[in-house]
C-alpha cells in the first residue's frame, strides 16, 4: 500500500514536474520571442565604407563617439549593418544596393565621393548621410550646401580643395626644385579638379609637374623607384581615400627610396613620411555620426544643411626630414599644427 501511495504521489510529482518543464518551456520561448522581437524593433544603420575594416578603424570609432552624442550606441539601441569595399571603388554601387535592399533606417556613406555618389544612385527614399573631402555640390551630390534637397545631407572638408597648397609646402621645403610628380586615383571622381588645382599651383610657383597614377598597391613602389629617374625633387600626392589608408605603406617606400613626399592625412607623417596637410578626419567622421543620430530621432535631410569642417591641419616630421638630410624651413615649423621630432 505504501508502494502504491507513493507511486501515486510520484505519478503526481511527475505530472507537476511537467507542468512546470512545460511552464518554464512556455516562459523562455516568451522571452527568446520578446528578445527577438527587441532585436528586431532596433534601427538599422547601413555603413558604406570604401575600404576594409582594419584602415577604416579610426574613422568608425569617431562616427561611433558622434552617433553615441546623439543617445545611440551600437547594439543597444541601434543596429549597424557594414559593407566594406577594400579599396575597390568599383564595388560600391552594388554593396550600396545590398543596404538599400535592406530598407536600413538610415544610410552612411562615409570615407569620400566615390561612395557618397554610390548611395545616391542606390535610393531617392532613404535618407544619405555622407562624409567626404570634396565639394558635394560640384559633383552632384547635393543641390546647394544650405538646402541639399532630396535625400542626402552629410559632411564636407578641405581635403581636396588644398591639394595645390600641398605642392607649395614642398616647393618650400625644396626651394631649388624646378620639377616635382604628384600621383592621381584616377578611379576617383575629384581626380579632375584636384589636378587642375595642382596644375593651377605649379603655374603660379613657376615649376614644373610630372603626372603619375595609381589605384592599386602594385602601383606604388614604381612611382617612387621612378622618381630619381623622372628628375623629380618630391612626390605630392592628392587627396584619396585609397592613398590616405595606405599612409604606413607609403611612408615604408618614401623612406626607403629616399623620398620627400606630402599627402593628405597625419598618418603619413607619423609613420615616417615628411609632411602631410588635410582635413581633420575624427571631426568629420563624428559629425556624420551626430547626423545619423538626428535622421534616426526624426529630423528631416532636407532640414540639415551639409556641414563644412573647414580645420585643416598640417604634420611636419623633422626626423624624417633629417633622414633625408633636409632642413625643415622655419616657416613651415611654425606653421604646423604638429612637429615631430
Amino acid at each position: 500500500m505504501n508502494r502504491t501511495r507513493t507511486g501515486g504521489v510520484g505519478r503526481s510529482i511527475d505530472r507537476m514536474d511537467r507542468r512546470v518543464v512545460l511552464a518554464m518551456l512556455g516562459a523562455g520561448a516568451a522571452c527568446a520571442l520578446t528578445s527577438a522581437a527587441t532585436a528586431q524593433a532596433l534601427p538599422v544603420i547601413g555603413y558604406l565604407s570604401p575600404e576594409s575594416p582594419g584602415p577604416f578603424a579610426s574613422r568608425v570609432r569617431a562616427f561611433h563617439e558622434g552617433l553615441a552624442e546623439t543617445g545611440y550606441v551600437e547594439g543597444r539601441n541601434v543596429a549597424i549593418d557594414y559593407r566594406w569595399a577594400d579599396g575597390r571603388y568599383d564595388r560600391l554601387p552594388a554593396l550600396a544596393a545590398e543596404l538599400a535592399h535592406r530598407n536600413v533606417d538610415v544610410l552612411v556613406a562615409p570615407g569620400g565621393a566615390p561612395a557618397a555618389l554610390a548611395a545616391k544612385a542606390a535610393t531617392s527614399t532613404i535618407t544619405v548621410v555622407f562624409e567626404m573631402g570634396g565639394d558635394p555640390v560640384t559633383l552632384g551630390v547635393v543641390d546647394s550646401m544650405s538646402r541639399p534637397g532630396g535625400n542626402l545631407t552629410g559632411v564636407s572638408s578641405l581635403s581636396v580643395e588644398v591639394s595645390g597648397k600641398r605642392l607649395e609646402f614642398m616647393r618650400e621645403l625644396l626651394p631649388g626644385a624646378g620639377l616635382f610628380a604628384t600621383v592621381l586615383n584616377p578611379t576617383s571622381p575629384t581626380a579632375p579638379s584636384q589636378l587642375r588645382s595642382l596644375q593651377s599651383a605649379a603655374e603660379a610657383l613657376g615649376v614644373r609637374l610630372h603626372v603619375l597614377n595609381a589605384s592599386t598597391e602594385k602601383e606604388f613602389e614604381p612611382i617612387f623607384s621612378s622618381l630619381s629617374t623622372l628628375g623629380a625633387a618630391g612626390l605630392v600626392f592628392s587627396s584619396d581615400p585609397y592613398f590616405a589608408f595606405r599612409s604606413e605603406m607609403l611612408a615604408a617606400l618614401a623612406v626607403r627610396y629616399a623620398v620627400p613626399a606630402i599627402t593628405q592625412t597625419r598618418d603619413f607623417a607619423l609613420a615616417g613620411g615628411v609632411m602631410s596637410y588635410g582635413g581633420d578626419f575624427s571631426q568629420s567622421h563624428r559629425r556624420a555620426g551626430i547626423y545619423a543620430g538626428r535622421i534616426l530621432r526624426g529630423e528631416k535631410p532636407a532640414d540639415l544643411p551639409v556641414q563644412q569642417v573647414t580645420k585643416v591641419e598640417m604634420f611636419v616630421n623633422l626626423k624624417a626630414a633629417a633622414g633625408l638630410g633636409l632642413t625643415v624651413p622655419q616657416s613651415l615649423i611654425t606653421g604646423a599644427d604638429v612637429v615631430i621630432e
